[in-house]
């Protein structure tokens, strides 16, 4: 197949578009061409690079059209974020192109009431990221119900892979957590500690999307939750890091007042949005209807992140990793 992916060098395009090219299809990224690939790899010399800023030409309404003039059997897109873009691509490709795969979120879903959530059952997304997310698989599902274009929408959760920093223990992307636990520092958390967040490394992201073009008429129509195997939450995330330094966490439960007044709004903002959610996802229906089977543990793909961040001085900890 021809695959256009939009957003094709950003953190799962990096893995998704060598994978695509691996497995026979004929590539072309779409994006704004301000930066490479997170991860170097050899497939991208077969691959044909379209600059576009997407917000630019979605303004001008000329961004589906460019889509469609590239006459793809399929599309990925992994950078919308408004209904009104998804619409509008739709529109273009309704009639010529085979399959859209769109890129949600596992913040389609509010904060948890049981878990697992499957795709069934979440509660309703808050914020207007997670919102919006969610209107755009909606109005996916719709029109394929419909009879129109062949949608499906997969559903990550915090992304983690080299070149950039993951969502860390406290649910933010403070550098100090990960200098402390090295230094076998006090952390305070906010909280009991049992709030989980649930990662996935972008090959594995990756690896779905590959899957679901794969099974096209299984994938007609739906959604997936696409996430690690297992979720973490702030006490095993922090005990792990501080692990992989050889120390023991010393963890502080604080009230969020509290931790409020002894980091940065930014920060605390951060930590709020992810971890009052305190979500963990079933992968039950991507494992059954795609074939999905995760490589990474979050353990295994959040140190092999670290690693590379230690490695390319682009965090600073307090003593060389001990793993």
């Amino acid at each position: 197949m021809r695959v256009v992916v939009i957003g094709g060098t950003g953190h799962i395009g990096t893995f998704l578009v060598p994978r695509l090219v691996r497995a026979g299809h004929e590539v072309i990224s779409l994006s704004r061409g301000t930066r490479a690939p997170y991860a170097d790899a050899p497939e991208w010399q077969q691959v044909r690079h379209v600059a576009a800023d997407r917000q630019q030409e979605d303004a001008a309404g000329t961004f589906g059209s460019r889509v469609a003039g590239l006459r793809p059997d399929a599309v990925v897109d992994l950078v919308c974020f408004t209904p009104d873009a998804a619409a509008a691509l739709v529109g273009h490709l309704r009639g010529a192109t085979g399959h859209l795969l769109h890129c949600g979120t596992m913040w389609r879903y509010g904060p948890s009431h049981r878990v697992p959530i499957t795709e069934a059952d979440g509660t309703p997304p808050v914020g207007e990221y997670g919102i919006l997310k969610d209107r755009i698989a909606r109005m996916l599902k719709q029109e394929t119900a419909s009879g129109g274009l062949t949608t499906t929408s997969l559903h990550p959760g915090h992304i983690v892979g080299p070149g950039w920093q993951p969502i860390g223990p406290l649910g933010n992307l403070d550098p100090g957590v990960w200098a402390a636990l090295s230094a076998g520092h006090p952390l305070r958390i906010p909280g009991t500690g049992a709030e989980l967040m649930h990662h996935v490394h972008a090959d594995d992201v990756a690896q779905a999307f590959e899957r679901a073009l794969e099974r096209r008429d299984a994938a007609a129509g739906e959604d997936f939750n696409v996430v690690a195997p297992s979720a973490l939450n702030v006490r095993g995330y922090a005990h792990a890091v501080a692990g992989w330094f050889g120390r023991t966490a010393k963890l502080e439960p604080v009230t969020w007042q509290e931790f409020r007044g002894s980091t940065t709004a930014e920060f605390a903002g951060m930590s709020w949005d992810h971890l009052h959610r305190s979500q963990c996802l079933s992968i039950d229906k991507a494992r059954t209807l795609l074939g999905y089977a995760p490589r990474y543990e979050p353990e295994d793909a959040l140190l092999e992140s670290v690693r590379w961040l230690v490695a390319h001085d682009r965090l600073r900890v307090a003593v060389p990793l001990a793993v």
